[in-house]
């Protein structure tokens, strides 16, 4: 959709804003908006500014992982409609306006609007438009050494456009529906890849335990986990599979942005998949002092035992160029075991499910050494784990190119999105006649 530009502009004189329709005028917050200090009301629920922009009661969202409300001190009252922002979470795209009534710490900037003429919404869209392009932090930056708050000291001398309340309500109901079915066909997409993972799933923990010949005699497996396997199979534990089970050094690497080699975090695999491109690098002697037990080696196999992501493995491309971060751990096959199939096996929830038992109810997941050492697997002979192998690379290479493509399409999206809030709030667009004719 594509929108005209207003006749007329004017420099505003601000980097970030640019050039803005002629008849706009400009302020700064603290001329458009008051600092409250309410007192709260012991009935008052907790009111967060979350980063998508939502301020809600907490409740209304999540509760995980907040400090007790109980133990905080120093509330403040939020009225629905006022403008809220998170001093250490504002660069992240946390400000907004409360749709609740309830309280919050004093590390949020309550705001409320000094006129009537004056949309809170607008200037939450304005100033989360300021916060992801960078200018919060970079203001910030030059504020203090503490580049990750934005306090009202701060915000209230940000100098922002004025248009018209017209606009304002107009820029507003433009970008709450064009972005409802923006984030309507994300969430759509987001849905497909869901589903695109469990078929790649399916695939990988039919083949891994049950074989590729459909017609094939089968046996209890003794197991709960596996169910039946071929008759012909065995079943193993992991310790009988690997010739090395090596734990990460229980350190903190030490980083540096120009190293030649990479620290491997539980972030940077996913379901099988290494992303190297986005690992943190380190100097030889830090790689050398984290190799000290076991060098990591061309198709070794990396393990996250612990965290939101534990679980995962991924084979290593090439050796001499890694080294296991906090939280991994690595495996190496023995001479009966093909690495790919051992490394698709440790990714299927036959083997999730057993280190489970060691997570149920953590805060943060955490497995035991022991526990994945004994893991039970599915043991075809060598030439069919081979087999195996090479039918699930082909299968799930169609799959993994789907996924790729439905993820970029969901990049396209935000981008379009992005750009579109960004010249709305700026002036760069005129949607006054869009908005009144639809």
């Amino acid at each position: 959709m594509s929108f005209p530009r207003y006749h007329k502009y004017k420099k505003s004189g601000v980097p970030w804003i640019g050039d803005i329709p002629e008849h706009w005028e400009q302020t700064r917050l603290k001329n458009l908006f008051n600092l409250m200090k309410r007192a709260p009301e012991e009935a008052d629920e907790i009111v967060t500014a979350f980063r998508d922009g939502e301020v809600t009661l907490r409740l209304n969202r999540r509760v995980d992982g907040f400090t007790n409300a109980i133990q905080e001190h120093g509330y403040q009252r939020i009225l629905q409609g006022d403008l809220v922002i998170h001093a250490m979470d504002a660069f992240a795209g946390a400000i907004g306006v409360s749709d609740s009534v309830g309280k919050s710490t004093p590390v949020y900037s309550v705001c409320a609007p000094k006129r009537t003429n004056v949309n809170a919404h607008y200037y939450g869209r304005l100033l989360r438009h300021m916060a992801l392009s960078g200018y919060i932090n970079s203001l910030a930056k030059g504020i203090r050494e503490r580049s990750t708050e934005f306090r009202w000291n701060e915000a209230s001398n940000v100098l922002v456009p004025v248009p018209t309340l017209d606009e304002q309500n107009q820029i507003t109901a433009l970008l709450e529906r064009e972005t409802s079915k923006i984030d309507a066909l994300v969430a759509e997409q987001r849905r497909l890849i869901e589903l695109l993972k469990e078929k790649r799933q399916a695939v990988i923990s039919h083949a891994v335990t049950k074989g590729l010949n459909p017609n094939a005699p089968m046996k209890p497996s003794g197991i709960q986990w596996l169910g039946d396997v071929p008759e012909h199979w065995d079943v193993s534990r992991l310790k009988h599979a690997t010739s090395h089970i090596v734990d990460c050094p229980h350190e903190t690497p030490t980083i540096n942005d120009d190293g030649e080699f990479f620290s491997i975090r539980t972030s940077d695999l996913d379901d099988g998949n290494l992303y190297p491109d986005q690992m943190r690098r380190v100097d030889r002697s830090e790689y050398l002092h984290r190799i000290r037990r076991e060098p990591v080696l061309c198709d070794d196999i990396v393990y996250s035992r612990e965290g939101g992501r534990w679980g995962h493995a991924a084979l290593v491309p090439e050796s001499d160029r890694f080294c296991l971060g906090q939280r991994m751990m690595q495996f190496r096959a023995n001479a009966a075991f093909n690495p790919r199939y051992l490394m698709l096996h440790l990714n299927t929830k036959n083997v999730y499910r057993q280190g489970e038992v060691d997570t149920v109810g953590a805060a943060s997941p955490h497995v035991n050494v022991e526990t994945i050492r004994n893991y039970r697997l599915a043991t075809p002979p060598k030439e069919e784990q081979e087999q195996i192998a090479e039918f699930v690379h082909s299968r799930t290479e169609t799959l993994d190119r789907l996924i790729t493509e439905v993820q970029r399409g969901i990049e396209l999206l935000l981008e379009r999105r992005t750009a579109l809030i960004s010249a709305a709030v700026t002036g760069k667009i005129d949607v006054r006649n869009f908005v009144e004719s639809n």
